[in-house]
């Protein structure tokens, strides 16, 4: 008799799952997985536990010996980021795909300081574990304006990138005009893992599947990588989407549940509706384009949902920028 199909297996069907952590053990007992994406939080809170001490020690002596090289960042600066690598690096093997690391949020609104930020990280990955393929290294940038740009410039350079915090199509349409490899709509806004209780009382599902319709539509490359899901029924009702990025709580409910309902049937996804109608559905009747158009962009992102998005975009930067200070932190408890 075969084993009856957990929820996990049937979503892996439909979907590329990612794992949502820096934790090795949750890629060993889940996987396969293509992707493992990351961020300050995720990093703090893996960096957090006793057994990575190690890890946090190596990084500030590190970067102790390379900070000449990087004068515009302090010993702790630099040691965050060799620490976010070094798990990143340490989970590579385990996964098939790229490994993502975030840029420093601090710099979410400067496309210079973000392009430094990113190919120091391909740098410091490869000075960490020579031979590692550069190919494997996706980079993921805040949805910023300035951030897009800095996607443009590093996929043109051949560097992959996932544009992040991503909560509108305005900003999805832009990702895909710069040819970002990924964009992560955020389906619940941050806050809804920092503050207890909270509830995001405008969740975006539907956004992932029309961002899915218009890049079917406009033939982009541009994969659509949902994040920042709070339940399995969030998770489920995804499924058909290009990728999807599941944080370790999440999975193993998912491996423990039913791949069926009780009536046999799987749960319903907004993927299977058929709207014969996909301008009233809200796709626009054409491409959006905002490249050469800062201004035009900067007041459709405004308007989108009244200033909500934008609002919610403004809190995850400073959610990642509060991480930021607490890895700064960590590594300078060391270093002193």
């Amino acid at each position: 008799m075969a084993t009856p199909q957990t929820a996990l297996e049937a979503l892996r069907e439909r979907t590329i799952v990612d794992c949502d952590t820096m934790d090795e053990q949750v890629a060993k007992t889940y996987g396969p997985f293509q992707d493992c994406t990351s961020n300050q939080a995720i990093a703090f809170g893996e960096l957090s536990k006793p057994e990575n001490a190690k890890v946090i020690t190596e990084s500030v002596s590190e970067a102790k010996e390379l900070v000449t090289k990087f004068p515009e960042l302090s010993v702790e600066e630099l040691a965050v980021e060799i620490a976010m690598i070094k798990l990143a690096l340490k989970i590579a093997p385990h996964i098939r795909g790229y490994i993502h690391i975030q840029t420093n949020p601090y710099y979410s609104y400067s496309t210079e300081k973000t392009l430094v930020n990113a190919l120091r990280i391909i740098q410091l990955a490869q000075h960490l574990q020579p031979g590692f393929p550069q190919s494997r290294i996706c980079i993921k940038i805040p949805s910023t304006w300035e951030g897009l740009l800095a996607c443009r410039a590093l996929e043109q350079a051949g560097v992959r990138t996932l544009a992040t915090t991503l909560f509108t199509l305005t900003q999805a349409a832009l990702a895909a005009e710069v040819n970002c490899t990924y964009i992560a709509p955020y389906v619940n806004q941050l806050k809804v893992h920092f503050e207890p209780g909270f509830t995001d009382p405008n969740k975006l599902l539907p956004l992932c599947p029309l961002i899915q319709k218009y890049y079917q539509r406009i033939g982009s490359r541009t994969q659509v990588l949902p994040a920042s899901l709070t339940s399995t029924t969030e998770i489920l009702a995804l499924a058909g989407v290009h990728h999807i990025t599941i944080a370790p709580g999440l999975l193993q409910e998912l491996a423990h549940q039913p791949g069926t309902m009780t009536d046999g049937s799987v749960p319903a996804s907004l993927f299977d509706s058929r709207d014969p109608d996909p301008v009233a559905a809200g796709l626009p009747e054409r491409a959006l384009s905002f490249v050469n158009d800062e201004a035009g962009y900067r007041l459709a992102f405004t308007r989108d949902a009244r200033g909500e998005s934008e609002g919610k975009l403004t809190q995850a930067v400073n959610i990642f920028c509060d991480m930021q200070d607490q890895l700064v932190q960590l590594m300078g408890s060391v270093s002193a």
